[in-house]
């Protein structure tokens, strides 16, 4: 692997590349089955879908699709349960931390750009003590479109100071590949995080890494 050299900034999406919240989105759409009378499905039913939010998640748990009409209810339901209980699994995949602190120690800043909505990211983070540590941390919600447009990682790049050229940008969706194209800045594919059924090979990424320690081996 063929380190890059000139990278002053690591932006990161957060479900599934920066930190494993799979578990307690999982267990919010079980709370909502269990409200129903119904038993809680395995925490790998809901990987897959875990990026793709209320829609992804309440899919798996009732087979509920955004048109039924009961979806409005559900969805506020499994958001209540998650924001009561954000960060009693997730935690940062294995690896990212050691990275994070290179990153640190080497005074390029890193940061957050996600579509989950400010009133989930900002607690998570929080909770996790990265608030402090991240440069920017940008909600899908604070911008006028949400990734794949390349608004929230514009106004990141305004937030931390840095060019398009010297930054990268770290997501496990085709989503994510093609906002930092259309941000011009460079992208890399996270092949640990929730892909479902997706090939990143196949969405055009600058670099695809399997793990965080090879993320840590093209970047620190």
């Amino acid at each position: 692997m063929t380190r890059i050299e000139d990278v002053d900034c690591v932006l990161f999406d957060l479900d599934g590349t920066l930190v494993d919240t799979a578990p307690d989105l999982g267990d919010a759409a079980n709370s909502v089955r269990i409200e129903l009378g119904m038993p809680p499905l395995p925490d790998a039913d809901y990987r897959p879908v875990a990026s793709a939010g209320a829609r992804g998640l309440l899919k798996v748990a009732l087979d509920m699709a955004p048109d039924h009409p009961e979806y409005p209810v559900r969805r506020d339901a499994l958001l209540a349960h998650y924001r009561a209980n954000l960060s009693r699994r997730s935690k940062l995949f294995p690896g990212m931390n050691q990275f994070l602190v290179a990153l640190e120690l080497a005074k390029k800043p890193w940061g957050v750009v996600t579509n989950k909505p400010a009133f989930l990211t900002d607690p998570l983070m929080a909770e996790l003590k990265l608030a402090t540590r991240a440069a920017c941390c940008i909600s899908g919600d604070q911008v006028p479109r949400p990734k794949p447009a390349p608004d929230s990682l514009l106004l990141a790049l305004k937030r931390v100071g840095i060019g398009a050229a010297r930054c990268v940008y770290v997501g496990d969706d085709r989503r994510d590949i093609d906002a930092a194209k259309a941000a011009g800045i460079r992208s890399i594919a996270a092949a640990w995080g929730y892909l479902g059924a997706e090939q990143p090979a196949s969405w055009d990424a600058d670099h695809l890494v399997a793990t965080p320690a090879d993320l840590a081996q093209l970047l620190a």
